[in-house]
This record gives structure tokens, C-alpha cells and sequence, in this order.
């Protein structure tokens, strides 16, 4: 019988970082759960970044997942919002980190290749691929995107184990 692992993928964000476990068994995925943590956009800065920390570390304390895997950013508006962003990536990062997980980043496109088939996948064929993918699954959104990971880390977290020890 092989072991469970409990995956915990993060799409983060000022905004919105959503969030998602499933778990993996031999082959076969499942969903635990999902959601999204929201900070206020009128919040400073410094207190955004804190409700996003926090509230990935009581995921991590209720869910207790073995790995965990993140979004790289691949797109801003300008320069002021790729440095917000990366302070959210930051913040998201910092909380499995602590935890003592090991975290794996993946470009959006090996995403949505992973889970759609196409690395030029629109949000709304993620969200519909991870339905069929986690049967009973009805997560939207950034919690669709986040479940998208945890299922990319799924499928290469063997390679890229193997590719680090090289």
C-alpha cells in the first residue's frame, strides 16, 4: 500500500491567495479542502501581507500537509504591482516554510498544462478540469487555481525530487 501525502498548493495573491489540499495515494487525488483568504484592499500593506501569513498557517495547522507548492508570478501591470505581488508570494511562501514543509514553485503555464493540457488555459477550463479531476470539487477562482497546483506538484514532485539530489 503506498503512503498518503497531503499536498498544500497556494496561488497567491494581495487580494486573494487561494488555497488548496488534496491528497495522493499511488495515483490517485482527492480533495480535503479549499477556500481563499482575503485581505482588505484599505488595509496597510504591512497588515495585508499578515492576514495573508496567518491565515495560510491556520490552514497549515488544521490540514497538516507534507509538501507544499506555490504559483510563480508571471504577470503585472507595472513595476509597483509586481513588487506587491512578490511581497504576497512572500508572505504565502514564508508560512509553509516555518511549518518546515518543502515548497516547490511552478510557472503558471506547467499549471495549466498540468491539469488542463494546454499551458494557455483560461481560468474558467482550470476550474472545470479540476471538477472532473477531484470529483465533487466545486472550488472557483483562486482556490480552483490553487487545487491546479497541488495537482501539478502531484505530478512532478517525483522528478523534481530526483532533479535536486543530481
Amino acid at each position: 500500500m503506498s503512503a498518503v501525502i497531503r499536498i498544500l498548493g497556494i496561488d497567491p495573491g494581495l487580494r486573494h491567495t487561494g488555497w488548496g489540499i488534496i491528497t495522493l495515494e499511488g495515483s490517485r487525488l482527492r480533495r480535503v479542502a479549499d477556500g481563499c483568504i482575503s485581505a482588505k484592499t484599505g488595509l496597510p500593506l504591512s497588515e495585508r501581507l499578515m492576514v495573508i501569513h496567518a491565515g495560510l498557517e491556520a490552514v497549515i495547522a488544521e490540514h497538516e500537509p507534507h509538501e507544499a507548492a506555490a504559483e510563480e508570478t508571471f504577470m503585472a501591470t507595472n513595476a509597483a504591482s509586481a513588487l506587491k505581488l512578490g511581497h504576497a508570494r512572500a508572505a504565502a511562501l514564508l508560512a509553509p516554510a516555518r511549518a518546515g514543509l518543502p515548497v516547490a514553485e511552478y510557472a503558471a503555464r506547467l499549471v495549466k498544462k498540468a491539469v488542463v493540457g494546454t499551458g494557455r488555459a483560461e481560468k474558467e477550463q482550470v476550474a472545470a478540469m479540476i471538477a472532473i479531476l477531484l470529483p465533487g470539487c466545486t472550488a472557483r477562482d483562486d482556490a480552483a487555481d490553487a487545487l491546479a497546483v497541488a495537482i501539478c506538484h502531484a505530478h512532478h514532485r517525483t522528478a523534481q525530487k530526483l532533479g535536486s539530489a543530481a
